[in-house]
């Protein structure tokens, strides 16, 4: 489980609880399991996003399903009002309901968000500007403060042996001292918890520092050659990443490993190879993942999941070069550069997937299941919706 509906939190079902333990109580409630659908996902977002721009003079896309807006200049606007009409927006052209939350900085804007949500009261559109400073305490004193945006389950353990158990608690700690055990990150959140502004909006995403990327297969997997197919797909799906925001990677970590939940031998092991040169390259990157997957494997268990991560990622144009290695190695050679920029330009245009390196093999039966996967209604013309009068 990696996301529940309301009514199935209520039943006491815990966030990464595994299906098949669940199958007992799914049967005397109803409930339904969908398989994930990231094509429907990101098209779904990008339809938000863009309403957001056209709503907002600056915004920052923070995640799929987050979105930072500067409404500051709007001047004589009702920002209340301005939500709901933001709200009424995507839900009409999207059909999606979506929360507003108003605040003088990101971090309370974020908090502002999480009381529109959690209050119903507030139909969906909550401004911290608007309460007075007794009403911000006494709300503040009734919020944890691990819901507070970048303080995790670790930092939230520490605070709270020091006695700071709530947002209010966090928001008039003594900066110093937050500074010298958590660092200037918790202090900048805590600066932002009293108003004052230390996040600017992002107009341009920074670019990744790692990239990953990993899936559970479809079905055991015990051989060499299936294992080479899925690492395979997964590094080129994160070369097209890497190229996508115009980085190299100087290292790449391939990990596999068995499934957790039962009793079979278990076995998890990961390899991460340093690259002589800096690349973008997709044949170069499978040629350090194969290595480093050769390594790994072991006979004699059935593995579950598999995936890749590109490290130490900095500008192509930054890249080092080796004056010793072949023009075919060069991180900037301009033939090698030309086919990946092809390659990328044909699955964007034709779909993921139109072309694939031959090493990921046809069958895929390791392929991660989706027979409970919504239709891709608003990307696949043979899966929009049927109306029957």
């Amino acid at each position: 489980m990696v996301a529940r509906s309301a009514e199935v939190k209520a039943l006491g079902v815990p966030m990464g609880a595994p299906w098949f333990q669940l199958q007992a109580l799914a049967r005397k409630h109803r409930i339904l399991a969908l398989s994930s659908n990231y094509v429907l996902y990101a098209d779904l977002s990008d339809r938000v996003m863009l309403i957001l721009a056209d709503l907002s003079p600056a915004h920052e896309v923070y995640s799929i399903d987050e979105c930072f807006c500067d409404w500051r200049g709007l001047a004589g606007v009702d920002l209340i009002e301005y939500g709901q009409q933001a709200r009424q927006r995507i839900r009409q052209w999207v059909g999606l309901p979506v929360c507003v939350g108003l605040g003088p900085s990101k971090t309370l804007a974020k908090l502002a968000n999480h009381v529109a949500k959690k209050q119903p009261q507030h139909d969906g559109v909550f401004d911290y500007s608007r309460l007075s400073e007794s009403e911000r305490s006494a709300l503040l004193d009734r919020i944890a403060v691990g819901e507070v945006w970048g303080v995790g389950r670790r930092i939230e353990e520490r605070l709270r042996e020091q006695g700071i158990a709530t947002v209010r608690a966090l928001r008039d700690a003594d900066t110093r001292m937050i500074r010298a055990r958590y660092g200037v990150v918790l202090e900048r959140t805590v600066r932002e918890l009293r108003g004052v502004s230390c996040l600017p909006l992002e107009a341009i995403a920074p670019a990744k520092q790692q990239i990953m990327c990993s899936r559970s297969f479809g079905q055991r997997v015990e051989d060499l050659d299936s294992l080479r197919q899925a690492v395979t797909a997964y590094t080129a799906r994160a070369a097209e990443k890497l190229r996508r925001q115009g980085s190299t990677a100087g290292a790449i970590q391939v990990f596999i490993e068995t499934h957790r939940f039962n009793d079979e031998p278990r076995y998890a092991a990961q390899r991460t190879v340093p690259l002589a040169t800096p690349t973008a390259d997709t044949h170069r990157l499978l040629h350090a993942a194969h290595a480093a997957l050769v390594s790994l494997c072991r006979q004699g268990y059935r593995y579950q999941k598999a995936g890749v991560m590109l490290l130490d990622l900095d500008r192509a144009e930054n890249a080092q070069r080796d004056c010793f290695a072949s023009p075919a190695a060069d991180v900037l050679d301009p033939v090698r550069a030309k086919l990946m920029a092809t390659v990328d330009a044909i699955n964007r245009n034709h779909g993921h997937g139109a072309l694939r390196w031959a090493a990921e093999g046809c069958a895929r039966p390791w392929a991660m299941r989706t027979d409970r996967r919504t239709p891709r209604y608003t990307s696949r013309w043979d899966e929009l919706a049927l109306v029957r009068a």
